[in-house]
Protein backbone atom coordinates (compact mmCIF):
# COMPACT_ATOMS: atom_id res chain seq x y z
CA UNK A 1 0.00 0.00 0.00
CA UNK A 2 1.36 3.41 -0.91
CA UNK A 3 1.20 6.51 1.23
CA UNK A 4 1.20 9.17 -1.49
CA UNK A 5 -0.01 12.53 -0.30
CA UNK A 6 0.49 11.83 3.39
CA UNK A 7 2.62 13.99 5.60
CA UNK A 8 5.32 12.06 7.44
CA UNK A 9 5.26 12.46 11.19
CA UNK A 10 8.19 12.46 13.54
CA UNK A 11 8.27 10.18 16.56
CA UNK A 12 10.06 12.85 18.60
CA UNK A 13 7.05 15.20 18.61
CA UNK A 14 6.27 15.04 22.35
CA UNK A 15 9.93 15.65 23.22
CA UNK A 16 10.00 18.78 21.07
CA UNK A 17 6.75 20.01 22.57
CA UNK A 18 8.09 19.39 26.07
CA UNK A 19 11.32 21.23 25.29
CA UNK A 20 9.45 24.18 23.78
CA UNK A 21 7.08 24.43 26.74
CA UNK A 22 10.04 24.26 29.15
CA UNK A 23 11.83 26.99 27.16
CA UNK A 24 8.66 29.09 27.29
CA UNK A 25 8.42 28.63 31.06
CA UNK A 26 12.07 29.63 31.59
CA UNK A 27 11.61 32.75 29.46
CA UNK A 28 8.42 33.65 31.34
CA UNK A 29 10.21 33.24 34.69
CA UNK A 30 13.07 35.41 33.48
CA UNK A 31 10.75 38.10 32.20
CA UNK A 32 8.67 37.91 35.39
CA UNK A 33 11.59 39.58 37.18
CA UNK A 34 11.17 42.54 34.84
CA UNK A 35 9.65 45.63 36.42
CA UNK A 36 6.86 47.53 34.66
CA UNK A 37 8.22 50.01 32.12
CA UNK A 38 5.78 52.64 33.44
CA UNK A 39 7.43 52.36 36.83
CA UNK A 40 10.89 52.58 35.30
CA UNK A 41 10.06 55.70 33.29
CA UNK A 42 7.86 57.52 35.81
CA UNK A 43 8.88 61.09 34.95
CA UNK A 44 7.90 62.34 38.41
CA UNK A 45 10.66 60.16 39.84
CA UNK A 46 13.54 61.81 37.99
CA UNK A 47 15.87 64.37 39.50
CA UNK A 48 19.56 64.85 40.14
CA UNK A 49 21.13 63.25 43.22
CA UNK A 50 22.05 65.52 46.12
CA UNK A 51 25.61 64.23 46.43
CA UNK A 52 28.07 61.49 45.62
CA UNK A 53 26.81 59.13 48.33
CA UNK A 54 23.22 59.63 47.13
CA UNK A 55 24.34 58.94 43.54
CA UNK A 56 26.11 55.71 44.50
CA UNK A 57 23.14 54.61 46.59
CA UNK A 58 20.73 55.31 43.72
CA UNK A 59 22.85 53.40 41.22
CA UNK A 60 23.08 50.34 43.50
CA UNK A 61 19.38 50.36 44.38
CA UNK A 62 18.13 51.02 40.85
CA UNK A 63 20.47 48.43 39.37
CA UNK A 64 19.23 45.72 41.71
CA UNK A 65 15.58 46.78 41.26
CA UNK A 66 15.59 47.20 37.45
CA UNK A 67 18.24 44.58 36.68
CA UNK A 68 16.20 42.64 34.10
CA UNK A 69 14.97 45.84 32.44
CA UNK A 70 18.54 47.09 32.16
CA UNK A 71 19.67 43.80 30.60
CA UNK A 72 16.85 44.07 28.04
CA UNK A 73 17.83 47.67 27.23
CA UNK A 74 21.49 46.75 26.66
CA UNK A 75 20.58 43.69 24.54
CA UNK A 76 18.21 45.76 22.40
CA UNK A 77 20.90 48.40 21.84
CA UNK A 78 23.43 45.72 20.81
CA UNK A 79 20.82 44.07 18.57
CA UNK A 80 19.98 47.37 16.88
CA UNK A 81 23.65 48.13 16.33
CA UNK A 82 24.07 44.78 14.55
CA UNK A 83 21.31 45.47 12.02
CA UNK A 84 23.91 47.02 9.69
CA UNK A 85 26.15 43.95 10.05
CA UNK A 86 23.99 41.01 8.95
CA UNK A 87 26.74 38.40 9.48
CA UNK A 88 27.25 39.60 13.05
CA UNK A 89 23.49 39.58 13.59
CA UNK A 90 23.25 35.97 12.41
CA UNK A 91 26.17 34.99 14.66
CA UNK A 92 24.50 36.85 17.57
CA UNK A 93 21.21 34.97 17.06
CA UNK A 94 22.97 31.59 16.73
CA UNK A 95 24.98 32.30 19.88
CA UNK A 96 21.77 33.20 21.75
CA UNK A 97 20.37 29.80 20.74
CA UNK A 98 23.57 28.07 21.90
CA UNK A 99 23.35 29.90 25.25
CA UNK A 100 19.72 28.82 25.62
CA UNK A 101 20.46 25.16 24.90
CA UNK A 102 23.74 24.76 26.75
CA UNK A 103 23.25 27.07 29.72
CA UNK A 104 19.77 28.39 30.43
CA UNK A 105 17.45 25.53 29.43
CA UNK A 106 19.60 22.63 30.57
CA UNK A 107 18.11 20.60 33.42
CA UNK A 108 20.78 17.93 33.63
CA UNK A 109 24.54 18.37 34.01
CA UNK A 110 26.51 18.58 30.77
CA UNK A 111 28.54 15.43 30.06
CA UNK A 112 31.08 15.35 27.21
CA UNK A 113 33.07 12.17 26.49
CA UNK A 114 31.95 10.74 29.83
CA UNK A 115 33.20 13.75 31.81
CA UNK A 116 30.95 16.02 33.85
CA UNK A 117 31.33 19.69 32.86
CA UNK A 118 30.51 22.22 35.59
CA UNK A 119 28.28 25.24 35.03
CA UNK A 120 31.23 27.55 35.66
CA UNK A 121 33.24 25.95 32.83
CA UNK A 122 30.22 26.16 30.50
CA UNK A 123 29.76 29.83 31.40
CA UNK A 124 33.44 30.67 30.80
CA UNK A 125 33.65 28.74 27.51
CA UNK A 126 30.41 30.24 26.19
CA UNK A 127 31.49 33.76 27.20
CA UNK A 128 34.88 33.45 25.49
CA UNK A 129 33.28 31.83 22.42
CA UNK A 130 30.66 34.59 22.20
CA UNK A 131 33.22 37.38 22.45
CA UNK A 132 35.60 35.73 20.01
CA UNK A 133 32.98 34.96 17.35
CA UNK A 134 31.38 38.39 17.54
CA UNK A 135 34.74 40.13 17.39
CA UNK A 136 35.84 38.02 14.39
CA UNK A 137 32.76 39.07 12.40
CA UNK A 138 34.26 42.50 11.76
CA UNK A 139 31.85 44.46 13.91
CA UNK A 140 34.21 44.89 16.85
CA UNK A 141 33.97 48.65 17.10
CA UNK A 142 30.23 48.52 16.51
CA UNK A 143 29.70 46.01 19.34
CA UNK A 144 31.99 47.85 21.76
CA UNK A 145 30.32 51.19 21.03
CA UNK A 146 26.86 49.62 21.45
CA UNK A 147 27.89 48.11 24.80
CA UNK A 148 29.32 51.45 25.92
CA UNK A 149 26.12 53.25 24.88
CA UNK A 150 24.04 50.63 26.70
CA UNK A 151 26.07 50.95 29.90
CA UNK A 152 25.94 54.76 29.64
CA UNK A 153 22.13 54.74 29.23
CA UNK A 154 21.73 52.36 32.18
CA UNK A 155 24.05 54.42 34.41
CA UNK A 156 22.30 57.70 33.55
CA UNK A 157 18.89 56.18 34.31
CA UNK A 158 20.13 54.61 37.55
CA UNK A 159 21.66 57.94 38.55
CA UNK A 160 18.67 60.21 37.97
CA UNK A 161 15.84 57.80 38.95
CA UNK A 162 14.80 58.47 42.57
CA UNK A 163 14.49 55.40 44.78
CA UNK A 164 11.98 56.78 47.30
CA UNK A 165 8.96 55.23 45.58
CA UNK A 166 10.48 51.81 44.83
CA UNK A 167 9.07 48.92 46.83
CA UNK A 168 12.04 46.72 47.56
CA UNK A 169 9.93 44.30 49.60
CA UNK A 170 7.47 42.44 47.37
CA UNK A 171 4.92 41.83 50.14
CA UNK A 172 4.69 45.50 51.08
CA UNK A 173 4.44 46.44 47.41
CA UNK A 174 1.47 44.13 46.91
CA UNK A 175 -0.16 45.30 50.13
CA UNK A 176 0.29 49.00 49.41
CA UNK A 177 -0.87 48.74 45.81
CA UNK A 178 -3.96 46.75 46.70
CA UNK A 179 -4.90 48.90 49.70
CA UNK A 180 -8.00 51.01 49.04
CA UNK A 181 -7.34 54.71 48.71
CA UNK A 182 -9.20 57.01 51.01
Amino acid sequence: MTNYGTIPTSSSGPVNVEFISRAKDVLKEGLAARRPWKEMFNFHSFNLPSGVSDAISRIKTNFSFFQTNYAIVVLVIVFLSLLWHPISLIVFIVLMAVWLFLYFLRDEPLVIFGRLISDRVVLIVLSVLTLALLLFTGATSNILIALAVGVFVVLIHALIRKTDDLFLDEESAGFLRSAPSS
